[in-house]
């Protein structure tokens, strides 16, 4: 009988935007995220998810789940959120960001978004990576999902590259991750014109792996483990090996990222503005008191 349970590494009874949950049967890792007041990559959801990867990778994937030790063998990026995995980049931080010429702060943070989709590309321990997609996953937050060594995702799941809207390209692992799934000329392609995809037309693509029905992605993802689980090793020593062959570094995330600053920092009021208008979209969709949890938040 499959056992789960809430788990979390030591020192982290403060988690307050990631959810963790082990079950023990195959070895399965779900880190939920639940990032407020919008459903995006905001600084702190970033760093309580590089913290338990990282951490995760250092201990080579065992954890201590129910008082004893376990093997983590995968590792599951999903979402708390009904209908959304992500909706990429925190814009309002952007735009403030860019606003201020504040170069140092926006490529800290570029660079938080790129240490977290590397560790989840590249993590230097025998975890297999899966992304789970169910709703939307827009800007980052597919470039999160794209990171993944296997991407689930049910038909209808929204997933798309808007940033050319404002002017701007995906800068943390869009065409790098894409590239070596479809080729660069597709890869291209799909980032200039900014249009979003259905879960269903990216598997015709070959960008998802396993294609779920609608409501139906964590049984297809957990019948994917259960079907390859005997065959782990060979899996993990083939993706190594197709790393190996294309490979990616860290460094090339670095410097596309800093293409991506210099480009940000030369966007107009006009871009800008529609940026904003984005983040008041995003803040209309969850429906939620955003200016009082971020009042809290800074507070």
């Amino acid at each position: 009988m499959n056992t789960v349970v809430d788990f979390q590494l030591a020192n982290n009874d403060n988690l307050t935007q990631v959810r963790t949950q082990f079950e023990e049967e195959f070895g399965k890792m779900t880190y939920y995220m639940k990032p407020e007041p919008r459903p995006c990559f905001n600084k702190v959801c970033m760093s309580e998810l590089h913290h338990l990867q990282s951490s995760l990778e250092s201990m080579q994937g065992e954890v201590i789940a129910n008082g004893k030790m376990n093997k983590a063998n995968y590792l599951v990026l999903a979402s708390d959120i009904p209908g959304i995995f992500n909706l990429g980049g925190d814009l309002s931080v952007f735009s403030e960001l860019i606003r201020a010429k504040n170069r140092e702060h926006l490529l800290s943070y570029a660079k938080l978004c790129v240490n977290n989709v590397w560790t989840f590309y590249d993590m230097k321990a025998p975890v297999t990576t899966i992304s789970l997609v169910q709703g939307q996953a827009m800007g980052g937050g597919f470039e999160a999902a794209l990171a993944a060594h296997i991407m689930v995702a049910e038909k209808s799941a929204l997933m798309g590259l808007p940033e050319v809207l404002f002017n701007l390209f995906p800068g943390m692992g869009a065409l790098s991750f894409l590239s070596r799934k479809i080729g660069m000329p597709a890869a291209e392609k799909m980032v200039r014109s900014g249009k979003v995809y259905t879960g269903e037309e990216l598997y015709q693509m070959s960008v998802v792996d396993v294609l779920a029905e609608d409501g139906q992605g964590e049984y297809a993802l957990n019948n994917w483990i259960k079907k390859n689980h005997r065959s782990l090793n060979s899996f993990q020593a083939i993706n190594r090996a197709k790393q190996r062959v294309s490979p990616l570094t860290l460094e090339e995330l670095y410097e596309v990222t800093e293409i991506w600053v210099d480009a940000a920092l030369r966007l107009d009021e006009r871009n800008l503005k529609v940026m904003e208008r984005l983040v008041k979209a995003q803040n209309a969709k969850i429906g939620s008191d955003v200016t009082a949890i971020e009042a809290k938040q800074t507070a």
